[in-house]
């Protein structure tokens, strides 16, 4: 059996490095997937493709913007319509303006904050009574290793991810009874193949020079984890965090 069989997910983020990719992966893994973001279907990747790929049943997009509570409730009631059920959440949506605190502005701060650490929380609060009621589930956040390591640029994006965390393990203890396990994937650097390509040679030694693995990861490397965290093979973990990073600057 493959490792996301018959499970209902939901992708936001889906035309991102990170959820393209999650998207394509756990089809493949034997999910149905529900992917969103804020553009409309026709730029979506592939859809038509993984659509006859997959099987036209097994894959929904829904247009909305997860930084407005509306939208999220939209995007779950639809996700529970056609489907009738929700097994698990990767929620990889952020937002981010990078200056450090004498140049950022409260309204920087906000859209910072709302986009990434209250979007994950509507996203969490709205899907759990579905998950719940369809017997439990598992619920995968994106933080990112600038939870951990402080950079000046990135105080509001930080500030957020470092939140993401704790919440995260809040919903864990929160919600253990009701079936629901959470955590959180703590990635560093990740490119696509165009993404990598398409930087300065100066940046790409930077990256090389400060992980172990001397490289940057792929979008595939995190989904790989994300897949594992949703699949019952992780039925005895929750509350934790799971650094993909390369040995980022150890």
């Amino acid at each position: 059996m493959r490792q996301l069989e018959n499970k209902v997910i939901l992708v936001t983020g889906a035309f991102g490095q990170a959820g393209q990719s999650a998207v394509s992966l756990f089809l493949e893994k034997g999910a149905y997937v529900a992917a969103t973001d804020r553009w409309e279907s026709e730029k979506f990747p592939n859809l038509t493709g993984l659509k006859e790929q997959y099987g036209e049943d097994r894959l929904i997009y829904v247009q909305a913007d997860i930084f407005e509570e509306s939208e999220v409730q939209r995007v779950i009631a639809e996700t529970d319509k056609h489907f009738g059920r929700l097994d698990g959440t990767y929620h990889t949506v952020y937002g981010s303006v990078e200056k450090p605190a004498l140049e950022l502005t409260l309204e920087e701060w906000d859209f910072t904050l709302k986009g990434t650490l209250t979007s994950t929380f509507l996203v969490n609060k709205y899907a759990l009574p579905v998950m719940i009621r369809s017997g439990g589930g598992s619920i995968v956040n994106v933080s990112s290793v600038l939870a951990f390591r402080p950079q000046a640029s990135s105080l509001a994006y930080g500030t957020a991810k470092a939140g993401i965390n704790h919440f995260t393990r809040i919903i864990a203890a929160s919600y253990a009874k009701q079936g629901i396990r959470a955590n959180s994937i703590v990635p560093g650097d990740f490119k696509s193949e165009e993404g990598w390509n398409s930087l300065p040679e100066s940046v790409k030694q930077d990256i090389r020079d400060s992980t172990l693995l001397g490289r940057s990861g792929t979008p595939v490397e995190i989904n790989e984890m994300a897949a594992f965290l949703l699949s019952d093979a992780s039925s005895y973990i929750t509350a934790s965090l799971f650094t993909v990073d390369g040995g980022y600057k150890i």
